[in-house]
């Protein structure tokens, strides 16, 4: 998505061995050790930190005060825990995605976005967590803990998320119905030149939530697994957007800048961007459309080659709590996971609405993303739809080529 960085300024097998119980009864690897081993097993029963944790993210996901000295979650948890965090930050979800197939490294967890979560759950990179270890689990929003459910088995820990919206300036653009203001190329023209879109493939979606309803002989039913006609289908919309597009944004300043300017008057964006200009006394708003609306969630998730498991799940316990939720959501501009990050005097009310922290009416309007892969929607034995290095091509060739 990349994304938010500060605010936000945003297929190898499993090894074939599994790794034996550790003495505290954990699936791991045993300490000094640099050399890969198996797959961890989904734990049972928590020991002792073991002193170290390495952790591999996007830009802006974890601090500890190096970029603003108020700005530290870390600090407090190695004083707490004993756990001296060792951090990779990542400038792609691609880099991330490499990194974690890499048999030499040893990440014990990852702060994963849904494309990268879902690869790594099918490429068997990524061991499920036990929930009933994480205190506060059953706090955090019941739609977001299902998305990375799998047989039963719990892949990662809600961290933020966050909805894509079509926002337009209230001065230049009436309220839009739907997508079609900024796919449909008789409306798009009408503001040539000041269309921004996000800058990932992942933005493809928008575009077959459009076609959902406009051809519905495509048979379109979750915009991120699309068959090959489908996705070629959604390709061909982008072609015919380009040129009314005046920048394909990455970093969520560079749209703040652009409808600030009033060099964009409609375009995608996130509730962050919304917030940010109205504070501002900006005139924009942003809708969910008529098709729906899609969003994303980043997750913690547990390396399949886990080193410090213990560790690990002391940070998970540490992340899903209240006081650092709120930390996290101020600083990235994000929602939440938890919603009692919202109680007391935590987050302000203002944030908390206009991020739609607790809104479960409005969670139900979000279709959140997912990695697209070969297997449509998950479904068993069905291998006829499109993965991320197709999305990704059918994206460069209708925005860049």
């Amino acid at each position: 998505m990349r994304r938010r960085a500060t605010a936000r300024v945003k297929a190898a097998a499993a090894l074939a061995a599994a790794a034996a119980l550790g003495a505290a009864g954990l699936g791991a690897c045993s300490g000094g050790d640099d050399k890969p081993v198996g797959v961890a097993k989904v734990v049972s029963t928590l020991g002792p930190g073991e002193g170290a944790l390495n952790l591999l993210t996007l830009p802006g996901s974890v601090e500890s005060g190096g970029t603003d000295p108020r700005v530290d979650w870390v600090t407090p948890f190695q004083e707490r825990t004993g756990c001296k965090i060792g951090l990779k930050v990542v400038k792609t979800p691609e880099e991330m995605a490499d990194l974690m197939r890499d048999r030499g490294r040893r990440y014990d967890g990852v702060a994963a976005p849904p494309e990268v979560a879902g690869r790594l759950v099918e490429e068997n990179q990524a061991v499920p967590i036990n929930p009933d270890l994480v205190d506060g689990y059953k706090k955090l929003e019941p739609r977001l803990r299902k998305l990375l459910e799998r047989d039963g088995k719990h892949y990662g820990l809600p961290y933020v998320w966050g909805s894509n919206l079509l926002m337009y300036d209230t001065r230049a653009v009436p309220p839009p119905a739907g997508w079609a203001a900024l796919f449909d190329p008789a409306q798009a023209r009408r503001y040539s030149g000041k269309i921004v879109m996000r800058d990932s493939p992942l933005a493809i979606a928008e575009a077959a939530l459009y076609l959902k309803g406009r051809q519905r002989k495509l048979k379109i039913r979750d915009p991120y697994s699309l068959t090959p006609a489908q996705l070629a289908a959604a390709g061909r919309v982008l072609t015919r957007q380009r040129p009314y597009v005046g920048e394909y944004w990455d970093l969520p300043a560079d749209a703040v800048s652009a409808f600030a300017g009033g060099r964009a008057v409609l375009g995608q964006a996130w509730p962050y961007h919304a917030d940010v200009l109205n504070r501002a006394s900006r005139p924009v708003q942003g809708v969910i459309p008529s098709e729906g609306a899609t969003g994303w969630m980043d997750a913690w998730m547990i390396g399949a080659r886990v080193q410090h498991p213990n560790c690990m799940y002391q940070w998970l316990q540490w992340t899903a709590s209240p006081d650092v939720q709120q930390q996290v959501a101020e600083w990235t501009g994000v929602a939440p996971a938890n919603p009692q990050a919202c109680s007391g005097d935590r987050l302000k009310s203002g944030f908390c609405a206009a991020y739609h922290v607790g809104d479960r009416g409005y969670l139900d309007k979000i279709v959140f993303a997912h990695a697209p892969s070969k297997t449509c929607g998950g479904e068993s034995g069905k291998k006829d739809c499109t993965d991320y290095a197709e999305w990704t091509r059918t994206w460069i060739q209708a925005t860049k080529a």
